[in-house]
């Protein structure tokens, strides 16, 4: 900490600084009393000589330094640098590989062999399955119903790794694909997945799709990709394209109450 006449600072004339710095009451502070339960710096200017020399206009400015110590012993180790996971890469690996698996699923007729304590880690849905009453906690084997191969595989990689598979997997991506995969995210209760999904399908939002994808975010819950659509649906020139395509049809047919609701948000933009 310094004191410092206005009048006699760099800024004005000359400079006068009493130099001084806040302590810590600590063990190793060699400049305070370990006995004392105060902190700081126990050499204070008289108040005459803070009159005489520092005060000016009856003003006194403060000069303050604040250093921020990290003396966690992660922070020591590591000199701040945070440390990189590999653990997804690792897991990814375990998948590939299947080392150490103790249970497969069976979907169309291919065989995913996974490890039992990852699924029901990542998934409370297959947690209360596979380590609850019901009937799939015995067995090691499951079929499941209702979902394609590639959208289980890519499920089982965002499981292991929080990643979607890459194109070096050969995944044929597509609206109709990440509304699969969506719909799996949403039964088996993976919220990162999910918003994963919405973001993808925002990509594709165009004047032929933004019907199917708002079906799809009103269907599973993703309130933030439904209120992008109605904003798509809010511009002119989209909305006049949009309401002649077959997606918009079918939310005019299957989902009613959601078309009164956009029709709502259209009027209140007049737009006709």
């Amino acid at each position: 900490m310094a004191v410092t006449n206005r009048d006699q600072s760099p800024f004005f004339h000359q400079c006068k600084v009493m130099k001084g710095r806040a302590l810590m009451n600590s063990p190793t502070n060699k400049d305070c009393d370990d006995d004392s339960e105060d902190n700081g710096w126990l050499r204070f200017v008289k108040s005459a000589t803070l009159e005489k020399d520092y005060v000016f206009e009856g003003h006194v400015t403060f000069l303050c330094a604040i250093l921020v110590i990290h003396d966690s012993p992660e922070h020591q180790k590591t000199g701040g640098s945070p440390i990189p996971s590999d653990i997804g890469s690792d897991l990814g690996r375990l998948l590939d590989q299947e080392d150490g698996t103790d249970l497969s699923f069976i979907v169309d007729g291919e065989i995913f062999r996974v490890h039992r304590a990852v699924i029901a880690a990542r998934s409370p849905v297959f947690r209360a399955e596979l380590f609850g009453s019901m009937a799939e906690a015995t067995m090691s084997s499951i079929t499941l119903q209702d979902i394609t191969p590639a959208t289980f595989k890519a499920m089982l990689r965002f499981m292991y790794t929080d990643k979607l598979p890459g194109e070096d997997e050969l995944v044929d991506y597509s609206v109709e694909m990440f509304q699969d995969i969506l719909a799996a995210a949403d039964r088996y209760a993976l919220d990162g997945l999910k918003l994963m999904c919405a973001q993808k399908l925002w990509d594709y939002v165009t004047v032929d799709t933004v019907a199917a994808i708002l079906a799809s975010a009103e269907t599973y819950n993703c309130p933030k990709l439904k209120k992008e659509c109605f904003n798509f649906f809010a511009v002119e020139n989209n909305f006049k394209k949009a309401v002649f395509t077959d997606g918009f049809a079918m939310l005019v047919q299957k989902f009613p109450s959601l078309t009164a609701e956009l029709r709502e948000r259209i009027v209140s933009c007049e737009i006709i």
